[in-house]
């Protein structure tokens, strides 16, 4: 059923690098496929079932044939010469190449792939979703047949030792981040170029400028979606702005790449629900309106959803610093002020002081209630309130989604 994948696990002592959803979802795959095998499992964290745990938990990796590391774990201060290192997403596409439409990107690709999976499943498809989305890719496979497609959200950890790319691969773009993970960009983006790097003939590249393939020197199939007209109404779209434009491109085009009629997608293009915590409207409450976009937790996302809104009034910056480069959103509010930036953590720190030629009133906040405090004393009806960060929420949050759940629900109480 997945001789692929077994196949390359037989036989030998598998460690299980990090014990968090995909890692457990490993565990279970291995003890009903693999029964027989010797299984251990290593994670900072002591718990049930894992063998190597502490601070010296990664010395493990030389006591075991094949490593299956999870996304979370950075082994970039670690020598791992010598070492087999795979993961669910490298054994994965192995198996199931041929049926799978990748989608990475620094911003975009929960957008485009929960679309690609709606114009899919509208138009009949047998579409299965799984990846960074929230699903891990072994938790699917038993539901995948001969004419199912697999949309599978990449993030750049997933793809950090991967040897084998998708049938279709969508790259939307590729931005400064998760610097802390990867140690430098160049790190990062050779990562999210391994989505691209292990294609063959038959494969197809979907990606936004033809410079990225000029880069990567594949002689592989591509397109370069940002320059594709469809006969679409772009008005109709229920994503907003110019780069969920380019989104909805970019899912077309997979489709299309995959051997799909667009003509026949089209339609099915505005009925799609757009994700939480991106660009969401949350409401008009105190004739404020506040707009989660929680995401965005780069400086490039954070500029696209204020060019989006045209209107912007109160701005939530900062976060969790992870060194990134904060220089486009500073010329971005130097040409276009906003009347009051608010900055939070070690990130809205750094982008404070950056911002002494930036016109507005700029104030720092340690907690979501202490910037709604802010607003009550300074919002007046018709004002636009905007959480777009550009930066992380690991500080304060467990996620973005908490991050933009608590604003949320100070807004709706506002």
């Amino acid at each position: 059923m997945f001789d692929l994948i077994l196949n390359r696990l037989h036989g030998k002592r598998i460690l299980i690098l990090g014990y968090g959803r995909e890692g457990r979802s490993t565990k279970t795959f291995l003890n009903k496929y693999l029964p027989e095998a010797e299984v251990a499992v290593a994670d900072k964290n002591p718990m049930e079932g894992v063998k190597h745990s502490g601070g010296d938990y990664l010395q493990a990796i030389f006591d075991y044939d094949i490593v299956i590391k999870t996304p979370g774990i950075s082994l970039k201060d670690f020598d791992t010469k010598g070492v087999e290192i795979t993961s669910q997403t490298d054994l994965f596409l192995n198996q199931f190449h041929t049926q799978t439409i990748g989608i990475s990107g620094t911003k975009g690709k929960s957008t485009t792939t929960s679309l690609i999976y709606h114009l899919l499943k509208e138009s009949g498809r047998d579409a299965i979703l799984t990846g960074n989305i929230g699903i891990p890719c072994f938790d699917v496979m038993e539901h995948i047949h001969d004419n199912s497609i697999v949309v599978y959200e990449l993030s750049a950890h997933q793809l950090e030792y991967v040897h084998n790319s998708p049938r279709v691969g969508v790259l939307l773009n590729v931005f400064e981040e998760h610097l802390d993970h990867f140690g430098t960009f160049e790190r990062y983006k050779q990562s999210k170029f391994n989505l691209l790097r292990h294609m063959g003939e038959h494969d197809f590249a979907v990606v936004h400028d033809s410079l990225m393939m000029e880069t990567l020197g594949l002689g592989i199939n591509s397109v370069v979606f940002s320059q594709m007209e469809y006969d679409m109404d772009e008005d109709a779209l229920p994503i907003l702005g110019p780069h969920n434009l380019m989104n909805a491109k970019a899912a077309l085009c997979a489709c299309e790449a995959y051997g799909i009629d667009v003509r026949e997608m089209i339609p099915h293009l505005y009925t799609f629900k757009p994700l939480e915590h991106r660009l969401e409207p949350v409401g008009a409450f105190g004739g404020v309106t506040f707009i989660n976009d929680s995401i965005s937790t780069i400086p490039q996302a954070t500029v696209a959803a204020c060019q989006t809104l045209g209107r912007v009034d109160f701005l939530l910056l900062g976060g969790f610093d992870r060194d990134i480069d904060y220089t486009p959103l500073v010329v971005f509010l130097k040409a276009h002020p906003v009347p009051h930036l608010l900055f939070t953590g070690k990130a809205g720190e750094r982008m404070m002081a950056l911002m002494n030629d930036v016109q507005a009133q700029k104030v720092p906040y340690a907690s979501m209630e202490e910037a709604f405090d802010y607003l009550q004393a300074h919002a007046k009806p018709g004002d636009v309130c905007l959480l777009s960060p550009a930066a992380s929420s690991y500080d304060q949050y467990k996620n973005f989604e908490e991050r933009g759940g608590k604003f949320k629900q100070l807004a709706r109480e506002f």
